[in-house]
């Protein structure tokens, strides 16, 4: 039985180690297919409960996460349960903070920092990372 995401599937992001990322945009509905195992939810109000695991980082939209250490800590749980679990990134609409997650995930999968922002744009959403201060934020992240 498969326990991550399918390349090719709706919003999933393929990494470079062969971990698989869903991101997705909470306003819209829930993809087909098996529902994610850890929801890693980016929203500045806590998100209604889903019936997943999930973690909630208080993130605004349009900025940076409130706690940098609690999003360095929340990413790093998503990258490493991506390993064996079906694991998705979410925000609002699905690409400033969850392209900015993704990126930052793509860097602790080994893509080097310059180069997250694009990697994310190439195998997610052109969209992805909408403002310069997450572009910075992916840049600086370790």
């Amino acid at each position: 039985m498969t326990t991550t995401w399918t390349a090719g599937a709706v919003g999933v992001l393929p990494l470079p180690s062969g971990r698989f990322v869903r991101g997705r945009g909470l306003r819209r509905p829930l993809p087909d297919g098996p529902p994610p195992a850890f929801a890693l939810h980016l929203l500045g109000r806590r998100p209604p409960a889903v019936d997943w695991e999930s973690r909630w980082l208080r993130w605004p939209d349009f900025r940076l996460p409130a706690d940098r250490a609690d999003a360095a800590d929340a990413l790093r749980e998503a990258w490493a349960r991506a390993a064996r679990e079906r694991v998705e990134v979410a925000c609002g609409g699905g690409y400033g903070r969850t392209g900015t997650a993704l990126a930052c995930l793509a860097v602790l999968d080994g893509v080097p920092a310059p180069e997250a922002v694009a990697y994310v744009r190439a195998h997610y959403s052109p969209r992805a990372v909408e403002t310069p201060w997450q572009r910075r934020f992916v840049a600086r992240f370790r």
